[in-house]
């Protein structure tokens, strides 16, 4: 993965499903790195079940592979940075608390001011409470960074809730409503918008109320088939599934037995999850999209072929664009999921329930489990990382 440094046009994007279409942007270990949607690359609504490879679909000796595979599914660049804007232009955005402790960490980025606004913010500095004012300023540069990525990119913009109130539906639902206030002051409509929600139940019963007032919600953190489908119920906009971390954690970790029961179908366990979850939205109906991320390799990404979006690291869509498709390749273009495909799955009595939070609990095994905590934890811990920074550089100058 490169470094990059925030210059103009910093068009961050991350993993959400089209408006009209979607982008994502993240922050880790003081890098920052873009997942950009690719506007022209839609999932197909055909039924065909195989791309053919012959002169009537390959027209030009420079049609690629990324341009077969896209056929069937929109492909999600990660890991984007601003060299290589012009090859996959951003449609949308995502801000987090990983994005804000990136801005503050290049004070040249065009996003500064955004920060440096909400410091100033008149309503939060006549809060007495630290951790109210803390709060608020988070909140308010959340809000600001995001009007201003709303500014420079089509599609909808993501905002992260607070992975902290995890556990609280109410909590949850009252941060949504605060954000989008904010984000209706700057005159940001709700059509613009995501609300990016971790799957604990608490979670998905607040994306299901969300979801009943118009609010669109993107659910994170999903590693179990018994989570992917509460959510589905509760009619979450997106869901999205890492495909990478549960195959990680089966090399190391065992006992799960839906993982167990994967390996014993000679499955791949993350691959399988998207195929589940896939199967299980189209068959019965539910509006959510699946996206899956955390894909390690072409291999992977020609087996998810057919899921609405696949977020994909920047060498394997290199890779991609640069090979020029022939009848003869090594790997067929076939779709692996499509609604017909779905049809057919049969599914346990099991799966099938009324989610709650008892089944679902009961449900999750100890990957689901561990893996969640641990995406839970590092937000959170990100979160906190930003009041505790605000709280160093509060006033800020010059303003």
């Amino acid at each position: 993965m490169r470094t990059v440094t925030l210059q103009s046009p910093p068009y961050a994007a991350l993993s959400i499903p089209p408006a009209p279409s979607s982008s994502s942007f993240s922050f880790r270990n003081s890098t920052l790195f873009f997942n950009t949607w690719l506007p022209q690359f839609r999932a197909s609504s055909s039924a065909s079940t195989r791309f053919a490879l012959d002169a009537s679909s390959i027209q030009t000796a420079s049609t690629t592979e990324l341009d077969a595979v896209s056929a069937f599914s929109e492909i999600v660049p990660d890991t984007v940075i601003f060299d290589d804007f012009e090859k996959f232009p951003p449609t949308a955005a995502t801000v987090s608390s990983s994005l804000l402790l990136g801005i503050c960490g290049l004070p040249d980025t065009i996003f500064r001011n955004a920060v440096d606004m909400a410091l100033a913010d008149s309503e939060c500095y006549g809060l007495e409470n630290t951790e109210a004012r803390l709060s608020c300023f988070s909140s308010k540069a959340l809000v600001n960074v995001g009007g201003d990525m709303a500014k420079l990119v089509p599609g909808r913009v993501s905002t992260e809730v607070d992975a902290r109130l995890a556990y609280d539906t109410h909590a949850i639902i009252r941060k949504v409503h605060d954000l989008l206030k904010l984000y209706n002051d700057i005159s940001i409509p709700p059509q613009r918008l995501l609300f990016k929600i971790p799957s604990t139940w608490q979670g998905i019963e607040a994306a299901r109320l969300l979801e009943s007032e118009g609010i669109q919600t993107h659910l994170t953190f999903v590693y179990s088939f018994a989570q992917a489908a509460a959510a589905a119920q509760a009619g979450a906009s997106v869901i999205q599934i890492f495909v990478g971390r549960l195959r990680d954690w089966a090399r190391n970790h065992s006992d799960d037995p839906e993982i167990e029961s994967a390996q014993l179908k000679g499955e791949d366990p993350g691959l399988a999850l998207v195929t589940k979850a896939y199967n299980y939205i189209h068959k019965y109906g539910h509006k959510s999209k699946l996206m899956a991320a955390a894909v390690r390799n072409k291999q992977d990404l020609f087996s998810l072929l057919g899921v609405d979006y696949i977020i994909a690291p920047l060498k394997i869509l290199q890779s991609l664009k640069e090979s020029i498709a022939s009848p003869d390749e090594k790997y067929s273009f076939v779709r692996k999921l499509s609604p017909q495909s779905a049809a057919s799955y049969v599914f346990r009595d099991e799966e099938l329930v009324k989610w709650d939070q008892a089944s679902l609990a009961a449900a999750m095994g100890p990957a689901a489990v561990q893996l969640l905590a641990t995406g839970l934890d590092g937000h959170a811990d990100q979160a906190k990382r930003v009041e505790e920074l605000f709280g160093k550089i509060w006033p800020p100058p010059n303003v």
